[in-house]
């Protein structure tokens, strides 16, 4: 009998440890073997910056919100411009939510080289440095620079006169750099109003900004007596920054066609009148 009962359990314990080493092995092999699902995952993720704006329904739209009448807040601090309706106009067009977020004029190119900004419509010049580091849309606006000096000056009258004097301007800025060519010395503000008020306290000579900007700002402020100096001959154009790479070509060409149609259906017109006075959003 005690025979029987020592073979029944040696049989059972060769079958449990038999089961649990099977267990094991199939345990030790499902965690060393990477989950399909996991690799559809990785596999499907968006590879480009199109698809994945789409996919989370907003594009983060860059500027500075300042500068008027490209980008600034109303009586009421709601937030308009020539740039605001276009960049709301493109992302209706790519089906998803204009978001956007302000900042000063040094941080917002950072913010787009970092990702945290999928777009900047901040009337932003296309320059030769520029190009090498970002692609640019089709222009959506043409821009003169103006020298504005305050009314009693009588120095400067061409671009030449810049020479020597001081200037006031958000550094890195096209306006800053046209300063810089003609020999004059650019101090760092953080907006168009600080440029004035510099101007008005004689700490500055003069400052750069678009032509448009100045009349815009005249209208607000018709006691002002500042005026315009020169005018820069050359015309620069206004564009859309992106990342180079691969990454941005999908969004550039999908921001392009919405460009195309804008200004075939009028928009980009009526728009520039609107907040211009002019058509700005041709070449002239």
């Amino acid at each position: 009998m005690k025979k029987i009962r020592f073979t029944a359990l040696l049989t059972a314990m060769l079958l449990c440890l038999s089961s649990l080493a099977a267990c094991s092995q199939s345990a030790g092999q499902q965690s060393s073997s990477p989950s399909p699902a996991g690799d559809t995952v990785q596999s499907e993720a968006p590879a480009d910056l199109l698809a994945q704006i789409r996919e989370r329904g907003e594009i983060v739209i860059a500027l500075e919100g300042t500068w008027a009448p490209w980008g600034y807040h109303d009586e009421s601090d709601t937030l308009v411009g020539y740039d605001v309706e276009i960049a709301q106009a493109i992302a209706d067009k790519l089906g998803v939510k204009a978001t956007f977020a302000e900042g000063e004029w040094s941080g917002l190119l950072a913010g787009l080289d970092s990702g945290r900004y999928d777009i900047m419509v901040n009337g932003v010049d296309i320059d030769e440095d520029r190009k090498l580091k970002y692609d640019f849309s089709t222009p959506y606006a043409y821009n003169r620079t103006a020298v504005i000096v305050s009314g009693d000056n009588e120095d400067i009258h061409s671009m030449e006169d810049l020479d020597g004097k001081q200037t006031a301007n958000t550094l890195s800025s096209t306006y800053a750099n046209v300063a810089e060519s003609y020999g004059a010395e650019v101090i760092g503000v953080d907006d168009f109003i600080q440029t004035i008020e510099l101007l008005h306290s004689g700490r500055i000579d003069a400052t750069l900004n678009a032509e448009v900007s100045y009349y815009d700002y005249l209208a607000q402020h018709p006691e002002d007596t500042i005026k315009i100096a020169c005018i820069d001959p050359a015309t620069t154009q206004v564009a859309i920054p992106l990342r180079k790479g691969e990454e941005s070509a999908a969004l550039l060409t999908a921001i392009n066609e919405a460009l195309a149609e804008l200004a075939e259906d009028g928009t980009l017109t009526d728009l520039s009148i609107k907040y211009f006075g002019t058509d700005i959003s041709k070449d002239q």
